[in-house]
């Protein structure tokens, strides 16, 4: 082999060169760019074709985000993921379905969450939720049942490792040197460095609502969904309320722009940690090296207005572990310090992981240990640590950060909120979505008011599945016939905020997958490919691409249930309340709920005429969650009067998803109001059920 050099730019050496081989180019059919999930779906969807297919990048381990700690997958509605997805969470059953695999629990103990029925899918039983390791397991077996060949740890020279000839790639070239010859080829980054490189148009920011015609894109101030924000004023100052005093450490004194207008920013990233309580297989919180409490004085400011609510989004994912994501408003979300990673070099992004990392090592650290910290805080994060038997060649760290959103491809179709809303009709779907269109906050500023506040956290509901085009998977034709970008694809940051689930990359990955191999078949650009051509091979293999009816009950139907049921969509609502089916067990299209947000001014009555004035037993919904309210006030007026019952959300409900109140007299008509006053976290209205109990005497 002979030795070139390749010039890097190394922020502190200058320009530098390293040396490098050159190898033989290696040719395939499909050429897939990057390990993470919707890459390994891709790779093996184009064996299963009969072609030669290699995944390349510069992922050491497989399945992206999947397999880097996202344990409690945001799967949205399960009825349309269907396809070589399916099939992944499937395997991941098949282990879990080994009592081998319970080590730190028994399977009984853990029971039935995130698991789907025999009845609905038969010999394919599914598990949604599971833990780090057994995801790569599961990812690396489709890999080696289909002998797919992988190269780990090779990066894509972005400078000049992209060859293209009358619109087509022809090879892309790694740092190391090595090339790859390919008909077809697919990015499956979640950065898009193989379609940026290849001069493919994208976005990086959010685009003014009036871009597309949209309300929840843009600069969203003023907007409070998830209880991601600070509900109580807290002074961003040194010297609370003297601002010659100095900032706190992570507040921007820039604007935040004007609502609905556009910016360069990006929604927070964060690491998605497997945590543990079992004492012999805790890895007590690590003091990284750079650790700096000066960080975290925010947090002790949020603490000291009584704000407890730090454990809310440790989810539980089998043998006592967690799948821990952001809550709150100071948490593991590193916002506004990762602007500049979708187009940074890879020296910048390593920079910016590395920052992620002290950041979010010294603030678990820092609960854990600082005697600033409430004891009752301190006490309880020091029971829990990094989970010994996870990333064990990572000192027990995630290797994925989460990258929610990066580089947006501007294709011929560009996904928004109105297809997410069933607004407008989709064409030529590939895949459909379902989960709402959800955004991290992406700035932390100072108001008009001197207090400090979050931005950008978004989290309205669909209108049920939705369809995702073909014609976002494609560049425009001009720029590039043979390249599919099955994660970055064509859309605007709030549909974005909806797709970028775990189980939708892979679907999008199978479907590009197939795109490709019909393409090279036919010989002819990935944009001529017809829909007729394309669906029924998608079909054939599993994958769903319509939803009979976006308004079909996927819920408890209401016919099913004794007495009289009313479910929120004939109640009367007072207030923003937001759509959602994110959590199981509700009655009929979904529940409403509040985002922790506006308290005391979201309202939703119960007008229920009866057949005659009796005694009945009186029953509410809802979806239980651990952030949920425990001090929800149900006001129910009666024959008697009028009686206040608070019920903790937190807790199960009954069989059928209901919790009984109590026996009331009613005269004609029954009157229930679920408010969210002064209540303690996210607030849930789901539907009443009046059950008729004897005569009045």
């Amino acid at each position: 082999m002979q030795n070139v050099c390749l010039w890097l730019c190394c922020l502190s050496l200058g320009w530098v060169c390293l040396p490098r081989s050159i190898h033989a180019a290696e040719t395939y059919d499909v050429v897939v760019y990057g390990g993470t999930s919707a890459g390994v779906i891709a790779g093996v969807q184009a064996k299963k074709m009969g072609k030669s297919v290699v995944i390349v990048g510069p992922d050491k381990h497989l399945g992206g985000l999947s397999a880097g700690g996202l344990g409690w997958t945001d799967s949205g509605n399960k009825a349309v993921i269907g396809g070589l997805s399916r099939e992944f969470y499937h395997r991941v059953w098949e282990h879990y379905n080994d009592e081998a695999a319970w080590v730190q629990q028994t399977k009984d103990s853990y029971g039935n969450k995130g698991q789907g029925t025999e009845a609905i899918d038969g010999d394919s039983r599914t598990m949604w939720i599971f833990e780090p390791h057994v995801a790569e397991k599961a990812f690396e077996s489709l890999i080696r049942d289909f002998d797919i060949p992988v190269h780990r740890d090779e990066w894509l020279n972005r400078e000049s490792g992209v060859t293209l000839k009358d619109g087509r790639i022809t090879s892309i070239t790694m740092l190391s040197g090595k090339t790859y010859v390919g008909k077809m080829f697919i990015d499956a980054t979640y950065e898009g460095d193989l379609m940026a490189a290849a001069g493919v148009d994208y976005h990086v920011g959010r685009e003014a609502n009036a871009k597309y015609g949209e309300k929840w894109n843009g600069v969203q101030t003023g907007v409070l969904h998830h209880g991601h924000y600070f509900k109580t004023d807290v002074s961003p100052y040194k010297i609370p309320g003297d601002p010659k005093s100095g900032l706190l450490a992570r507040i921007s004194t820039e604007d935040p722009g004007v609502y609905g207008e556009e910016d360069h920013r990006v929604q927070a990233y964060c690491y998605r940690m497997c945590l543990t309580n079992v004492a012999e297989n805790r890895v007590p919180f690590p003091k990284p090296e750079g650790y700096d409490a000066d960080q975290y004085e925010l947090m002790l400011r949020v603490l000291a207005t009584g704000w407890r609510d730090g454990f809310s989004k440790f989810d539980p994912i089998p043998n006592h572990k967690t799948d821990t994501n952001n809550h709150g408003p100071f948490s593991t979300d590193n916002i506004g310090y990762n602007y500049e990673y979708p187009d940074g070099s890879y020296e910048k992004r390593q920079e910016i992981v590395q920052e992620h990392v002290v950041y979010q090592q010294g603030y678990m650290y820092f609960l854990a240990n600082d005697p600033r910290v409430p004891e009752d805080v301190r006490e309880k994060f020091q029971e829990w640590g990094l989970a010994k038997n996870e990333f064990t060649d990572n000192g027990n760290w995630p290797h994925q950060i989460y990258v929610r959103e990066a580089r947006r491809m501007i294709g011929p179709w560009v996904v928004t909120e109105h297809d997410c809303l069933n607004t407008r009709v989709t064409p030529d779907s590939v895949g459909m979505g379902s989960y709402t269109m959800d955004s991290h906050n992406v700035q932390r500023y100072i108001k008009p008011d001197g207090f400090v506040q979050n931005e950008g956290d978004i989290g309205v509901g669909t209108n049920g599945p939705y369809s995702i085009s073909y014609q976002a998977l494609t560049p425009k034709k001009e720029q590039c016939e043979n390249l599919l970008v099955p994660v970055c694809l064509s859309s605007s940051h709030i549909a974005f905020g909806s797709i970028r689930m775990e189980p939708v990359f892979m679907i999008l990955g199978q479907s590009a997958a197939t795109a490709a191999v019909l393409s090279i078949d036919k010989n002819i650009a990935v944009q001529d490919l017809t829909y007729e051509e394309l669906q029924p091979v998608l079909l054939k293999d599993g994958q769903v691409l319509e939803y009979d009816n976006p308004r079909k009950v996927s819920g408890i139907d209401e016919k099913s249930l004794e007495g009289i049921v009313v479910d929120d969509e004939q109640a009367q609502a007072t207030g923003n309340w937001t759509k959602s089916r994110s959590t199981g067990g509700y009655l009929g299209y979904g529940y409403l709920h509040d985002g922790d947000t506006e308290k005391g001014k979201y309202n939703v009555r119960f007008e229920v005429k009866l057949p005659k004035a009796d005694l009945y037993e009186l029953r509410v919904s809802y979806s239980p969650n651990s952030n949920r309210a425990t001090n929800v006030p149900v006001e129910v007026t009666h024959a008697a009067g009028v009686s206040m019952i608070k019920v903790n959300q937190k807790q199960p409900p009954m069989e059928n998803g209901f919790k009984t109140l109590g026996k009331f007299t009613f005269e004609e008509k029954a009157i229930i109001d679920i408010s969210n006053s002064d209540t303690n976290g996210h607030v849930i209205v789901d539907g009443v059920q009046l059950i008729q109990v004897e005569e009045t005497k």
